[in-house]
């Protein structure tokens, strides 16, 4: 996979979640999702324990209480969507705070933030102990499709570059003059895409002709190799299970 690659979202540290292999922490945040999809909306109380659940993880990974808040801002269209239904959603109606509201759209409203709050957080967490290129080796030590592992890899890798050149051209339109004021200049920002596109793709070309150049036929050597203990296995297995035993709880009560 070749270098480290670091991601604003990635936070520095070593407690016991940033140690554990990265494949590990993938299947027990898909795990917990998928858990806590499976519980049922009435169960208020389940999604209490699952945030208590997550937030002891963010504890022991030492991660900032106020960090989660900032970054699950993210889900805000959600939010604004699921606040929507209690008006547009017919069915039996009932007075909340003065307001006549649909009641199935009040339960869809909840459902909706409540496990996309908890998947989101879960997505986080896992990106903030996480770094990418880890990310990438845990995915392909699940066994997921290689073709699919490259792509997400190289997209990874030349995203800053394209970036940068973006950044290049910006630059040098602005010591021209240039600054788009209206809808006179878009014809010019246009032609900047078009640029930024044919320079993208002829360097994506360049690469590739360079990796065939150094043996390349399709697959990636597996420069380091991910592995895991029964040990780490178990305490990756312990928050998806938690939340298992609060699901089964919550389809029984």
């Amino acid at each position: 996979m070749g270098a480290g690659h670091s991601h604003r979202l990635y936070r520095h540290g070593d407690s016991p979640v940033h140690r554990l292999p990265p494949h590990c922490k993938i299947a027990a945040a898909l795990g917990f999702v998928i858990v806590v999809v499976s519980t049922p909306r009435e169960a208020v109380w389940a999604f209490a324990l699952y945030a208590v659940l997550l937030a002891a993880v963010t504890a022991v990974a030492r991660i900032p209480a106020g960090l989660m808040p900032r970054r699950l801002l993210v889900e805000l269209p959600f939010v604004a969507f699921a606040l929507l239904m209690p008006f547009v959603v017919p069915g039996e109606r009932a007075e909340v705070l003065g307001i006549t509201l649909s009641e199935p759209g009040l339960w869809g409203a909840w459902n909706i933030l409540a496990k996309a709050t908890l998947g989101v957080a879960t997505s986080v967490l896992l990106a903030s102990t996480t770094e990418l290129r880890s990310l990438l080796l845990g995915l392909q030590r699940l066994r997921l499709p290689p073709l699919m592992v490259q792509i997400a890899s190289f997209m990874i890798r030349y995203g800053d570059v394209i970036t940068d050149e973006l950044r290049r051209m910006s630059i040098a339109r602005r010591s021209r003059g240039f600054e788009a004021r209206g809808v006179r200049h878009w014809g010019v920002l246009a032609k900047t895409a078009g640029a930024l596109f044919i320079r993208s793709y002829e360097r994506g070309e360049r690469v590739h002709l360079a990796m065939l150049s150094r043996g390349y036929r399709g697959t990636m050597p597996v420069i380091h190799e991910v592995t895991a203990s029964r040990t780490q296995w178990a305490y990756a297995a312990a928050l998806p299970c938690a939340a298992l035993a609060v699901c089964l709880l919550g389809w029984t009560l």
